[in-house]
């Protein structure tokens, strides 16, 4: 590979995780904006998206004309429906068999020109090949230092254990850089008995993402100070060094096109600007993220009760019977909101609330001035997305990381309430309307709505280019690359 340009090329390799691509993509640009030249490798998605014909890789290409793409020659996928592993496993033996391919293609680039190989938190096993090519390789770690902090430290806690965390309940563990953490709020997959090869094989996982020259962290040192420091202390795991860590964030989507102006205003961007400042509560779960039928009529009664205005994006529920990671592949058809919703709500709430089928443009709505509270699934680049816009949350985790995310962002950053009922997997409404009225109306509410303000402030003088935090640790990373 050779397309002519001098300029050093930074290799990203976000795998076959489609969810990572996003956040990877963002880190592009900003390796971009630094003068490189940038790769992603991807692979197909071993589940085909069947949107409008046009294959997931062909739309994130289309949408980042500055970043080269390199599909890997494709390998059977595996067989989901009938293998007895799960399919997280199923994945990463997958992910091991595209090594080879890996390998040729960083061969196919001049030595002089390959600056570094940049790889996703679950793309582990392509240490092994950057380490045969001695090609500097660092980890982008798309979720905070918190999630990374307990997980780093967790390898070690569950050693010493002959069961599983899970008969620990809600019993708080310590871990530096962190406040207690409940054992039930770590990733679910790591409560189960620590012999079971799942369980195993995410500790290793979570164990060689420090394996590398470094890892790029995406969060702002002021943000998580407190996890930032538990990386230097010697105690954070016993008789290892950790390699640098680097806080570069907020990295995350502007929102938007160059083409604004010209392009045809999404119909709820055009409905919020009609709605009176910071008085909109907007929902969403994320992009994959569903509810029942029944919460879904939960939710809406405590909305139409709250009668403050929302912006709402409502998903078709997963099919009944199956697990999270094939929920998470299966694809869903358009929501029927006639059925989903409540007979006659969406009438009598036409005046102040708006429903959207699927999907919305998450940055644009938290960035417009209209919104005022956001509810969801504390995914991290949700979080980030609605740190960086100044937006108060209420926190309603669904799995993975969103659990500590949750207790990161209530008792640590002061920007977020809890809705009472996520463990149990059922919000009353009751609870929904009672706490969208305490962020949006209340005293208690205007201290979280201040805390955000001045997170937003913190989080743009982070990227500063004159002192910003964010903006120094990765000149220090592109510093330490040139002096291995």
């Amino acid at each position: 590979m050779d397309n002519g340009s001098t300029k050093q090329t930074v290799v990203l390799f976000p795998g076959a995780g489609v969810g990572h691509v996003g956040p990877m993509t963002q880190l592009a640009n900003v390796f971009l904006h630094h003068g490189y030249d940038v790769t992603m490798v991807l692979i197909e998605p071993p589940i085909k998206s069947t949107d409008s014909g046009v294959s997931f890789i062909e739309r994130v290409a289309a949408s980042n004309p500055s970043i080269t793409f390199h599909v890997l020659p494709p390998i059977p996928p595996p067989d989901f429906a009938s293998s007895p592993k799960h399919p997280f496993l199923l994945m990463l033996e997958m992910m091991l068999q595209y090594n080879e391919k890996l390998e040729s293609f960083l061969c196919s680039i001049p030595q002089e020109r390959l600056h570094s190989l940049v790889i996703d938190m679950f793309c582990t096993q392509a240490i092994d090949v950057a380490r045969k090519l001695g090609v500097p390789v660092y980890t982008f770690f798309a979720s905070g230092a918190g999630a990374l902090a307990v997980l780093t430290q967790l390898p070690a806690l569950l050693a010493g254990r002959q069961t599983g965390l899970k008969e620990l309940g809600d019993t708080p563990l310590e871990f530096l850089g962190v406040p207690p953490m409940p054992a039930s709020h770590l990733i679910r997959e790591l409560l189960e008995d620590p012999e079971d090869e799942l369980c195993k094989t995410m500790m290793k996982i979570w164990q060689r993402n420090t394996d590398t020259d470094g890892v790029l962290v995406n969060t702002f040192y002021s943000l998580e100070s407190r996890a930032m420091e538990a990386f230097k202390d010697p105690m954070c795991v016993p008789g290892r060094v950790l390699p640098p860590v680097y806080p570069i964030g907020p990295v995350v989507g502007k929102g938007g096109t160059d083409k604004d102006e010209e392009a045809e205003k999404p119909e709820c961007i055009a409905w919020l600007d009609a709605q009176p400042e910071r008085s909109v509560v907007f929902l969403c779960w994320g992009s994959k993220g569903t509810l029942s039928g029944e919460q879904i009529k939960e939710i809406a009664a405590g909305l139409e009760n709250s009668g403050q205005r929302f912006l709402w994006v409502v998903r078709t529920p997963p099919s009944a019977g199956i697990d999270d990671v094939k929920r998470y592949l299966e694809q869903r058809p358009e929501p029927d909101l006639d059925v989903l919703l409540p007979e006659g709500f969406l009438e009598r709430t036409k005046g102040h609330g708006f429903v959207v089928n699927s999907w919305a443009p998450q940055v644009e709505v938290l960035k417009h001035p209209a919104t005022g509270a956001f509810v969801t699934h504390c995914g991290w680049n949700s979080t980030l997305e609605a740190i960086a816009a100044g937006v108060p949350m209420l926190c309603w985790p669904l799995g993975a990381e969103q659990l500590m995310n949750k207790v990161l962002m209530t008792e640590d950053m002061g920007i977020g309430v809890e809705l009472e009922g996520y463990k149990a997997g059922f919000v009353k409404a009751e609870e929904i309307e009672a706490k969208v009225k305490l962020v949006l109306e209340s005293e208690e509410g205007r201290k979280i709505r201040e805390r955000a303000a001045e997170l937003k402030k913190e989080a743009a003088e982070a990227l500063r280019e004159d002192g910003g935090s964010s903006h120094a640790a990765f000149l220090r990373f592109l510093s330490d690359v040139k002096n291995l």
